[in-house]
């Protein structure tokens, strides 16, 4: 098989190598998938970039990416042959395991390897695994949002616009952080109210947005910059929901807003999320694809032979959709 390895951590110009390998076998539990499209996350450009800490791979070679979506090649022992031939994508394809879906082919236990409906691309699909999941557990993880006010700070970025389309589809009503760019996209996700996440007095105007009355629940992107306006605006018993926190990594807590609210802080990394919450996650993700609810903008398909001008374009940023590697080409 072809695939693009690394085994040295450094720039993507200088370590990202296209190779020939030979073609996993599936194990007992396994499938061989044959992939079509493999999604590039911020998180595989980190990897190996090196994160702090590191000074090599953990792997002596890794293949990288965790998101993708192709078709069933082969089966291991015990798995139902019938499997083969079926279309699917891929979460966790790179979590703790040296090689990822930047090649033609992975070999994966088969819990690992979702069934695809047949009107869902597979470009769609490969956006499914990292932040489609992350969205979707963002949103659901606290049960029921219809009715509710969610705030979902964030809301143009990959997983915040994710995020909007499955709140607003379960009933939820909006109110959605971004710049002065991304006010138009949240709008179209379905977010009924955006403000501009740079304005002095946003904690009112969020309050403002809500009738005067505190939010329900709050979905995060940036839990340390922004976890005071959080506190101030959540209502008693709300839920915040973090997934990132880039720009202060160490953040410092208002705990005594926070306890006489009795607020719960979800932290969430969709890599180790539990076999229940996956399974909800990966339904309520279904679920929004077959009533035409939930959209994946793709920004940019490179060449699998192209895979480091994938890399630099999720280094660069400022983009309004995926980064996919087509894995046939």
């Amino acid at each position: 098989m072809r695939a693009v390895t690394y085994s040295t951590l450094g720039e993507a110009r200088d370590v990202l190598t296209l190779t020939e390998m030979p073609t996993p076998a599936p194990a007992a539990g396994e499938v061989l998938v044959r992939l079509a499209v493999s999604g590039v996350n911020p998180s595989d450009v980190k990897s190996r970039r090196g994160r702090p800490g590191m000074t090599h791979p953990p792997f002596e070679t890794v293949i990288p990416h965790s998101d993708g979506a192709g078709v069933i090649e082969a089966v291991g022992d015990g798995v139902d042959h019938a499997r083969v031939g079926q279309r699917v994508w891929i979460w966790n394809g790179q979590w703790q395991r040296p090689f990822g879906t930047a090649a033609t082919h992975i070999a994966l236990p088969q819990a690992q390897v979702v069934p695809l409906p047949d009107d869902v691309s597979f470009d769609t699909a490969a956006s499914l695994g990292i932040p489609g999941l992350t969205a979707a557990h963002a949103v659901f993880n606290g049960g029921d949002v219809a009715g509710q006010t969610l705030l979902i700070q964030g809301g143009a970025g990959t997983v915040g616009y994710l995020a909007v389309q499955f709140a607003a589809w379960a009933g939820a009503r909006v109110i959605a952080t971004t710049g002065a760019s991304g006010a138009e996209r949240a709008k179209s996700a379905g977010a009924q109210v955006v403000l501009d996440y740079s304005a002095p007095d946003l904690a009112q105007q969020v309050l403002d947005a809500n009738g005067g009355a505190p939010v329900d629940q709050i979905i995060e992107v940036e839990f340390g910059a922004n976890i005071a306006l959080d506190a101030e605006v959540i209502k008693p018993n709300g839920r915040i929901a973090a997934y990132g926190s880039a720009k202060v990594m160490e953040p410092t807590l208002p705990f005594l807003p926070l306890l006489f609210k009795a607020v719960t802080i979800d932290i969430i990394l969709v890599y180790l999320l539990t076999e229940a919450e996956r399974a909800l996650a990966i339904k309520k993700t279904h679920q929004a694809l077959a009533e035409g609810a939930l959209h994946c903008p793709v920004e940019q398909t490179f060449a699998l032979s192209d895979t480091v001008k994938a890399h630099e374009a999720v280094e660069a940023g400022a983009r309004a959709g995926a980064i996919l590697i087509n894995c046939e080409g």
